[in-house]
C-alpha cells in the first residue's frame, strides 16, 4: 500500500516545498557558515508559500514574525536552470554557499529514494545530541541480511565508541553502524527514525520522510535534492562531520563480546577522494556521501571549493550507474569554473 501523498521515484512531486523562499527563510535560523536555498518550479507552481499557514510546523527562538526576514540572506531557486543535456540523472543541483547563488538546479524538489545519503541525518543527530565517548554495545539490530547491503563489519556484543561508529557509518557506509547508533541513542530503529523526521522538519525539509537510519529501501523513505542539501548544509557546520567526510581512511580499535581486541580500517568510497576520478581544474572536493540501491539509483552529495576559497554543495540523485554518477557530478561541478 503506497503512503498517501507520496509519489515514488521518477514521478514529479508538485507541491514543491511550499514555495521555497520563505521555507528557506525559516531554516536560516539554523544556519551559520553555510546558506540554504528554496524554490518554486516556474509555471508548474500550484500555490504560493504561506508563512502564516506553515509557521506552526517549525521551531524558532525569539519572535517568529521575524523569521521571513532571514530570507534576504539566502540564495533562492526560482525554478530549473536552463537544461543541460550532459546532466542525465533524475535530479541535480549546485549551490554557491559563499555568494548565496544557485548555479544549477534540476528537479530539486522531486521526491526520490535517498539510499545511504540518509546517513547524513543519522550522523547529524549523533554528533549534535550524542556523547561521542559513549561505549556502544552492539545489539542484534546491527545484523543486516539484505543482499548487497553495505556494512562496516561490527557484530552483536562488540563494544565500540559512538565516535568510531560514525566513521563506520560514513566511510564504508555501514548499515550495521546506522542501526547500532539508532538503538544506542533512541532504543530502537523506529524511535530513531521519528527523531530523524522531527529534525528534518525543524530544518524545513518538508519533502522528506525517513523510516530507518541507513537508507535501506522503503516506499515511505524518501527525500529531495533540496532537502538533502538542507541536511548536509547543517551537518557541515559540525567540525567532526567535516573531518569524517574528508578522511581518506580510519582505523577503529575496539573489543568484541569476549573482550578480545578488534581492529578495522575503513577507507573512503568517493571516487574523487580515492583518485579514481579527477575533479575539474580549479575545483577541490572536500568530501561527501554516496548512496546506492536498486530503487534509488546512484546518488552523491559533496562539499566543494574553488581556488578562491568559495564553498559549494553539489548534488546528484538517481544516476543510472556509478560511472554515470561521476560523469553527472563532474558536469555539475564544472559549472563552478565555467
Amino acid at each position: 500500500m503506497r503512503k498517501r501523498g507520496f509519489k515514488p521515484a521518477g514521478v514529479r512531486h508538485r507541491r514543491f516545498i511550499r514555495g521555497g523562499i520563505l521555507c528557506a527563510g525559516i531554516c536560516i535560523c539554523l544556519s551559520s557558515s553555510f546558506f540554504l536555498s528554496g524554490c518554486g518550479r516556474g509555471n508548474h507552481l500550484e500555490k504560493a508559500y504561506s508563512f502564516s499557514e506553515r509557521a506552526d510546523s517549525f521551531s524558532f527562538s525569539g519572535n517568529i514574525s521575524q523569521a521571513p526576514l532571514f530570507a534576504s540572506n539566502l540564495c533562492v531557486v526560482t525554478g530549473d536552470t536552463p537544461e543541460d543535456p550532459a546532466v542525465t540523472a533524475e535530479a541535480g543541483a549546485l549551490f554557491n554557499v559563499t555568494d548565496r547563488a544557485v548555479l544549477y538546479s534540476k528537479n530539486a524538489f522531486e521526491r526520490l529514494y535517498p539510499a545511504s545519503t540518509t546517513k547524513i541525518m543519522t550522523a547529524l543527530i549523533a554528533i549534535e545530541e550524542g556523547n561521542l565517548s559513549d561505549t556502544v554495545v552492539v545489539t542484534d539490530a546491527a545484523v543486516i541480511t539484505e543482499a548487497g547491503a553495505s556494512l562496516c563489519g561490527i557484530k552483536p556484543g562488540d563494544q565500540i565508541t559512538l565516535e568510531q561508529l560514525l566513521y563506520g557509518l560514513m566511510m564504508p557506509s555501514g548499515n550495521d553502524a546506522a542501526n547500532a547508533i539508532a538503538v544506542h541513542m533512541s532504543g530502537s530503529v523506529e524511535a530513531f527514525a521519528e527523531r530523524m523526521n522531527a529534525r528534518a522538519a525543524a530544518l524545513g525539509a518538508t519533502g522528506t520522510h525517513f523510516t530507518n537510519p541507513s537508507g535501506l529501501n522503503n516506499e515511505n523513505h524518501y527525500t529531495t535534492a533540496y532537502d538533502l542539501y538542507l541536511m548536509f548544509n547543517e551537518a557541515m557546520k559540525l567540525p567532526l562531520f567535516r573531518e569524517i567526510i574528508g578522511a581518506q581512511s580510519y582505523t577503529a580499535n575496539y573489543t568484541d563480546r569476549t573482550g578480545a581486541a578488534v581492529s578495522k580500517t575503513w577507507t573512503v568510497g568517493n571516487w574523487y577522494q580515492k583518485g579514481d576520478r579527477e575533479a575539474p581544474a580549479g575545483v577541490t572536493v572536500l568530501g561527501g556521501k554516496t548512496g546506492t540501491t536498486q530503487a534509488a539509483g546512484y546518488c552523491l552529495i559533496m562539499a566543494d571549493a574553488d581556488d578562491s576559497g568559495r564553498q559549494y554543495v553539489s548534488v546528484v540523485m538517481k544516476a543510472s550507474s556509478r560511472p554515470d554518477l561521476y560523469d553527472n557530478m563532474t558536469n555539475i561541478i564544472s559549472k563552478i569554473v565555467n
